[in-house]
């Protein structure tokens, strides 16, 4: 898919701005705090999805003002397509209380969750650096994020294990004042192993389908000097050759053998809830001992492979969305984003010009103060 073009009217510091992109890179630069990554997050909000920035829909509207809008049109193998997003400030007025209101070819929706399925695209950000430097939690969120996006029923099988584990969780607090309760452990335990080996069976087969991915994609980002490698760790070796079946009787022995200490502990100690994605760099972990470039190589050969996961399952490419990436990367790197990732477009923000000298075909747009100051080809 395309995006021809965005318009946007009092979002954040932006009065009204129009980009005409090209189908290949277009280069969004100027100084800090221009306005720069407010494109990004408009662009990325027409994937149905939250500010990526964990921002609420208020703090977009640009001060002092009572509704922003974002107007873009967009093309994909079936045909040109409009979309749009208003976002109002909110009302004093009991009678008044729409916030947000969404059109997609002109139709209204009923909230910008219906959008997607409609614009694909994939976005990196300096926060997604916490996907190798801080603890699971954040790899584990990536993963469900992705398959989401991908296979909606998995967002079912992730709640459904969520509630059961919470109930088993109550339920170890209770039986240490009521032993009685004990009796109903298996029933509970049955369950949470099959929601948990539901969780389980999506994460390492989808791992297992960008590795090689992934390690592609840090090879051409390295010009071949490094190597990259996933593992899904649940505690089970080669997971993704397990079926549903092997890892539901996997989760319901470990929460067997741990029944006594998790009632000690009054939580469940085992199951998706702690597993990981393990990041390599040269056969060594990324978290530990790589360089913040190879740490920001890895996040990014992840979102491009998670690229190449939705196009292949939806035969739509994805566009890309790169902010503030091009520092601390070499120009090796930089290169390989600039003038190799075929077939994407791709919107990439940086400060200065030496971050896309390299850039052989594309458009650039230099930002100032919320505006447009010009536009130039290469």
């Amino acid at each position: 898919m395309r995006l021809a073009s965005i318009e946007l009217n009092n979002f954040r510091n932006i009065a009204a701005m129009q980009l005409n992109a090209v189908p290949g890179v277009n280069v969004i630069h100027g100084e800090n705090a221009q306005g720069k990554t407010n494109i990004i997050e408009a662009i990325w909000l027409f994937t149905g999805a939250k500010s990526f920035r964990g921002a609420k829909d208020k703090e977009m509207l640009r001060f002092g003002q009572k509704k922003c809008s974002v107007h873009t049109v967009f093309a994909t193998a079936m045909r040109e397509q409009t979309a749009s997003i208003e976002l109002f400030a909110p009302s004093q007025s009991l009678l008044e209380k729409k916030s947000k209101s969404v059109h997609l070819n002109g139709v209204p929706l009923e909230s910008a969750a219906e959008l997607a399925g409609q614009f694909y695209a994939v976005v990196f950000s300096p926060a997604h650096l916490s996907l190798v430097r801080e603890g699971p939690a954040f790899r584990r969120k990536f993963l469900d994020t992705a398959i989401g996006q991908l296979m909606p029923k998995y967002s079912h099988y992730l709640r459904e294990y969520q509630r059961i584990l919470l109930e088993r969780n109550t339920l170890l607090k209770d039986v240490a004042q009521f032993p009685q309760l004990q009796d109903t452990m298996d029933v509970w335990e049955e369950n949470l192993a099959k929601a948990a080996a539901s969780v389980a069976f999506c994460r390492a087969r989808y791992v297992e389908r960008i590795r090689p991915k992934a390690a592609q994609v840090y090879e051409g980002i390295s010009s071949g000097r490094e190597r990259m490698d996933l593992s899904y760790q649940c505690g089970l070796k080669d997971a993704h050759l397990c079926t549903r079946e092997e890892l539901r009787a996997f989760y319901r022995e470990e929460l067997l053998h741990d029944r006594k200490e998790d009632i000690q502990r009054g939580s469940t100690r085992s199951g998706p809830q702690r597993d990981d994605l393990e990041i390599l760099v040269n056969e060594v972990p990324a978290r530990l001992y790589g360089s913040q470039g190879q740490q920001r190589s890895s996040v990014l050969a992840l979102k491009m492979a998670e690229c190449s996961m939705v196009e292949e399952t939806t035969s739509e490419a994805p566009i890309v969305l790169l902010d503030d990436v091009m520092s601390e990367l070499d120009a090796g790197r930089r290169d390989y984003l600039l003038n190799h990732l075929d077939n994407w477009q791709v919107f990439v923000t940086c400060c200065d010009d030496e971050s896309f000298r390299e850039l052989r075909n594309g458009r650039s747009f230099l930002i100032d103060a919320g505006q447009l100051q010009w536009t130039e080809d290469f």
